[in-house]
């Protein structure tokens, strides 16, 4: 029997800036404008904006770097630091970040510090001798000037270059804490996230304020922390315990991020807790997995995917144009999403169950 005969390796084309434009019948240079996220770009009209991005993703046109570099004797590379590479929110995140930079024809690298102090500490020097143009950091303070471009993903950073892509966490609060309270929900467990977090602090100030304007009594001892090391459900699970052994009744719990809430959802199971019918539980951010859980996570949606894109077209045009960008802080709005995670609190579903009457009464 003769030997098969080698299958020949595929061989990619891609798409050339003028084929694209050709094929959308625009100019090479508004095209050139939008895929790149050159100066100007925002003048154009935004559905051709549109779809210039998707005839570019539809036929693979990338934007040929190491012309470029060349050209510019830049090396067209950034990098992105994140706490974990593999949580659900970090991948969301890097998703739109990926997104806005190979279309702008960057080349990018991420690198997780998983909060060692160590690596805090040394990774912007490390970077900036791989020529890194610019960096995105996300859920990661900032603590210094930099040389080069930096946005920051929920960073809450305030040097004076550091442009924040930052969520409205008051109207966060807003939407999970009138939905509790119109379920009829007054005690309310709280917890909070870890201290090394970015967000914690200021989404905490944030439910303290609005708790006080709907007349939600925050308790000491319905309040815990996330523990400093650990991730996944894991410190869910063990803040949602240590608010059980306190034996202080409570019917709903308001948890940092969804892993946490997905972990709160697993201690009250083994505690013999019904969620939502006992407890309702609701998270902060609708990782992917927040509608797959069992039940489906109630949770504030930030626009993830989102806030990568915007942080990436932000720092690409810090980087073409600095002198065009003066703002230091983009908000973006978050979506309260109910699922079935929480329910009437037990107190308001026997008020409104109607009494059933005995035939002959």
């Amino acid at each position: 029997m003769s030997e098969k005969e080698p299958i020949p390796p595929k061989i990619y084309r891609r798409t050339s800036l003028k084929e694209l434009a050709a094929h959308l019948g625009l100019s090479q240079t508004t095209v050139s404008r939008v895929v790149n996220q050159s100066p100007g770009y925002l003048r154009i009209a935004p559905d051709t904006r549109d779809r210039v991005l998707a005839a570019a993703a539809k036929l693979n046109y990338q934007a040929n770097v190491l012309a470029q570099g060349l050209r510019s004797k830049r090396s067209q590379i950034v990098s992105v630091i994140v706490p974990e590479i593999s949580d659900g929110y970090s991948t969301s995140v890097l998703s739109g970040i990926e997104d806005s930079l190979l279309l702008g024809g960057y080349f990018y690298f991420v690198v997780s510090h998983r909060h060692r102090p160590d690596l805090l500490r040394d990774y912007p020097s490390l970077l900036l001798s791989r020529a890194v143009e610019g960096l995105i950091a996300v859920d990661t303070s900032i603590d210094e000037e930099l040389p080069i471009p930096v946005v920051s993903v929920s960073g809450h950073s305030r040097h004076g270059s550091i442009v924040n892509i930052e969520l409205d966490h008051t109207l966060a609060a807003h939407q999970a804490l009138e939905h509790l309270k119109k379920l009829g929900h007054s005690r309310i467990a709280f917890i909070k996230g870890q201290s090394f977090s970015s967000d914690t602090q200021t989404r905490w100030r944030a439910i303290i304020r609005v708790a006080g304007e709907l007349g939600i009594e925050i308790l000491p001892k319905l309040t815990v922390q996330l523990e400093e090391n650990g991730i996944g459900v894991e410190p869910g699970r063990v803040a949602t315990m240590k608010l059980l052994e306190r034996n202080e009744p409570f019917t709903a719990i308001f948890a940092f991020n969804d892993h946490s809430a997905m972990g709160a959802i697993v201690a009250l199971r083994e505690a013999g807790r019904d969620v939502p019918n006992d407890v309702s539980v609701v998270g902060f951010d609708d990782i992917p997995s927040a509608a797959t859980n069992n039940p489906g996570l109630t949770t504030v949606r930030q626009p993830l995917q989102e806030m990568g894109r915007v942080a990436a077209s932000t720092l690409l045009q810090m980087l073409r144009s600095p002198e065009e960008h003066q703002r230091r802080s983009i908000l973006v709005l978050p979506t309260f999403v109910e699922r079935n995670s929480t329910a009437l609190a037990a107190a308001v579903r026997k008020t409104r169950t109607p009494t059933l009457i005995r035939s002959g009464q």
